[in-house]
């Protein structure tokens, strides 16, 4: 089945392809030619509700796969083969299926009777993004155009394309592109960032009086809450008027880190213990980096000190997004209200098992 199904994907050269320096292959993806889509095997129909969520047991990807259970949609997820299985995920009802970004020949099998793809995954830290998110994201695509997916959605960054010196902001962008010429119906949602974040890279450290690294810069970030998120998608699923469409996700109101800092404290009942990092010693750090092939990735991560120095806005007008999706701005939680929820919760907790905010370890 796999072998047949595998000979009507791109040819080696594509293939071949799909390895290129995302740069280098952003300037030839203009001649990439659609492929009309149809149903799995040509005769039969696959059911509209059914939904395979690639990046299941990431923050946001759990939030896609709780919601679309909610909301009556047969869910499979694809989980690599570990130690410690997602069993959270079975346990919710999503069914799972092993299958591997860095293994192509692995994707045909998990995409059999699927109607719609939600793409959430990214590398972890400790992996290639030129391996998972180009390479792994590019041969899902192909293989998804292939057998006549219906529905595909795909998951960037804000403003990617106008940071082509960041590599995963390069490769989002080029993905972009990639995936507007597949052929397949697509929604890409632009991201700025999530609550989420912000509790192991400030909340948390506040509470346990650790070192908060913090910058200068004014660079603003409309954080959503991963959930508001899992949400719009799943409005997304509900109109074809979102087909075909490039939508940012942003938040209610841009901040800058400071002023996450200073809410944190608010909230928390704690000064912060801030240590400012200057942006040009990021940059620095990163040329250093680049100079060893073992730590290109690090490196690579630490590209971000560009846009720091840029002192971006990672923002957008939601007014359209809102009456596009047919939701309620109101509805969308506040950054204020997710950390007042977050310390109350968590303070409560403290005062319950008697101890102080700088004794425990379980603030998530």
């Amino acid at each position: 089945m796999q072998q047949s199904i595998l000979g009507t994907l791109p040819s080696a050269a594509a293939n071949s392809a799909a390895r290129e320096c995302p740069r280098r292959r952003a300037q030839r993806l203009s001649h990439v030619q659609p492929r009309a889509t149809a149903s799995v095997d040509g005769q039969r129909t696959v059911p509209k509700n059914s939904v395979l969520v690639v990046g299941g047991t990431g923050t946001l990807g759990r939030q896609v796969v709780r919601r679309a259970l909610d909301e009556g949609y047969e869910v499979r997820c694809i989980v690599r083969p570990r130690q410690n299985p997602a069993d959270f995920l079975r346990d919710w009802g999503a069914t799972t299926v092993q299958a591997d970004l860095q293994d192509p020949t692995s994707l045909p099998a998990a995409l059999v009777g699927i109607h719609t793809v939600i793409d959430c995954s990214t590398a972890r830290p400790e992996e290639s993004t030129q391996k998972i998110d180009w390479e792994g994201k590019v041969a899902l695509m192909q293989c998804a155009q292939a057998m006549g997916i219906q529905r595909y959605v795909f998951f960037s960054i804000h403003n990617a394309e106008r940071h082509p010196e960041v590599p995963l902001m390069l490769i989002k962008s080029c993905s972009e592109k990639f995936l507007e010429n597949s052929g397949l119906d697509y929604t890409i949602f632009r991201l700025c960032g999530f609550m989420q974040a912000i509790i192991g890279n400030y909340a948390v450290p506040i509470l346990e009086d650790r070192q908060v690294w913090g910058t200068s810069d004014q660079t603003q970030t409309a954080y959503l809450d991963s959930q508001d998120v899992a949400k719009m998608t799943l409005a997304a699923l509900r109109s074809d008027s979102t087909i075909g469409r490039t939508l940012t996700l942003a938040g209610p109101k841009a901040w800058t880190v400071p002023e996450v800092i200073a809410l944190c404290e608010k909230y928390a009942d704690e000064r912060a213990n801030v240590t400012e990092v200057p942006v040009w010693l990021l940059k620095a750090t990163r040329s250093f980096l680049k100079s060893f092939q073992w730590a290109r990735d690090a490196a690579d991560r630490l590209a971000f000190a560009d846009i720091l120095a840029s002192n971006e806005n990672f923002s957008a007008p939601m007014e359209e997004t809102y009456k596009l999706l047919d939701l309620n701005p109101a509805d969308t939680t506040t950054l204020e209200d997710y950390l007042q929820e977050y310390y109350t919760s968590i303070l409560k907790k403290l005062k319950q098992v008697g101890a102080s905010s700088r004794q425990t370890d379980f603030y998530v």
